[in-house]
């Protein structure tokens, strides 16, 4: 996305990444502390991420950041109760996997409220508002299909695209005997009606490693490139990605398999990684946002919960993208974008000559 966003309100800094100085790293976790599911989105030179609050108050945890370096807190997005109501939600229920994107002058947040977890049953209902900037005002929820969770909007709105915008999320087939993730599947969204329309697509089944949820959309070089969370939410959890020419598929999997995971590396520092988003940044460089937690033994306990962290991507020369560094495994510090870098950013001015 290159279209300008408002500025966010001034104020103070994330106390464990402040603003400062170019850097020529990003260390992870760039959101400590109970910030999982991140969705990241560039607007102009506005970075944003959303992370998912589950059973607390205000819904969906935003910051801001213009280098990907120095994160700072907007709060909660949704602290109405017409846009979130959580009485009476279980433990580990309400607000997950949020989606924040940006579409005719409007950011998009897309989130699933779940009302229970009893049994297979999932009491799961989906919405999207809107607002102009990241502290609203945010518009009445609009209801979205409720048979799954973690829905995400994707905009085909780039250069090559047709500027329709579709909705993905993870079916949940409750049913006994079967696979509960289902898939996931792809529809129409209508931005003027605020609805769904024409038929749902099942794009993707997932690879071996199963739980297939947390789907993102985007398309790069021709190609659309679909982000998914595998393996499940512990040890074993994983970022993969498929690819088609086509929006509704067939979707290929990465034959070199998870772009991220700490699965069988118990020594790694970050640990659950996971759930990502990837992000572009106006010189043409990517960064894969995911969660991870860092446990105080080897496959310990992790107090401070699914945490959001940062690695740079590049992309192979058949078309896939990679972590940076190599392998699979995240990293605890990634290259900082050139832009927030000591020495001049791309394309800048030179400095003026001294004075003779």
């Amino acid at each position: 996305m290159t279209a300008a966003a408002p500025t966010a309100a001034a104020g103070a800094t994330d106390a464990a990444h402040p603003a400062g100085p170019p850097t020529t790293t990003i260390r992870n976790p760039v959101l400590p502390g109970f910030h999982p599911d991140p969705s990241i989105l560039r607007v102009g030179g506005d970075y944003y991420i959303a992370t998912s609050t589950f059973e607390w108050l205000p819904g969906v945890t935003l910051h801001h950041s213009t280098d990907l370096v120095g994160w700072r807190p907007l709060g909660g997005a949704l602290g109405e109760t017409r846009l979130l109501d959580l009485v009476g939600a279980p433990d580990s229920g309400g607000v997950w996997a949020p989606c924040l994107s940006w579409t005719d002058g409007l950011f998009h947040l897309v989130y699933s409220d779940v009302k229970s977890l009893a049994g297979a049953y999932k009491d799961v209902h989906n919405y999207v508002v809107t607002a102009p900037t990241p502290q609203g005002p945010w518009s009445d929820p609009a209801p979205l299909p409720g048979h799954g969770f973690d829905p995400s909007l994707f905009h085909d709105d780039g250069p090559d695209g047709d500027g329709r915008s579709w909705l993905l999320w993870l079916e949940w087939d409750h049913r006994p005997g079967g696979n509960p993730f289902s898939g996931i599947l792809l529809q129409e969204y209508d931005r003027a009606a605020r609805r769904v329309t024409g038929p749902v697509h099942r794009i993707f089944a997932g690879t071996e490693l199963g739980c297939t949820e947390g789907p993102h959309l985007y398309r790069h070089d021709g190609w659309y490139y679909l982000l998914t969370a595998e393996g499940g939410t512990s040890w074993g959890h994983a970022v993969t990605v498929a690819r088609s020419r086509s929006l509704a598929g067939p979707y290929e999997a990465d034959p070199a398999g998870p772009l991220l995971t700490s699965a069988g590396r118990p020594e790694l520092a970050l640990q659950k990684a996971g759930h990502g988003s990837l992000v572009e940044t106006p010189d043409g460089e990517w960064y894969l946002a995911h969660l991870a937690s860092r446990p105080l033994t080897p496959l310990g306990a992790c107090v401070l919960g699914r945490e959001t962290a940062l690695q740079r991507i590049t992309w192979t020369a058949g078309g896939w993208p990679r972590l940076a560094h190599g392998g699979s495994a995240p990293a605890l510090e990634t290259p900082a974008p050139r832009a927030a870098r000591p020495g001049p950013a791309p394309g800048a001015a030179p400095a003026p000559a001294p004075a003779p």
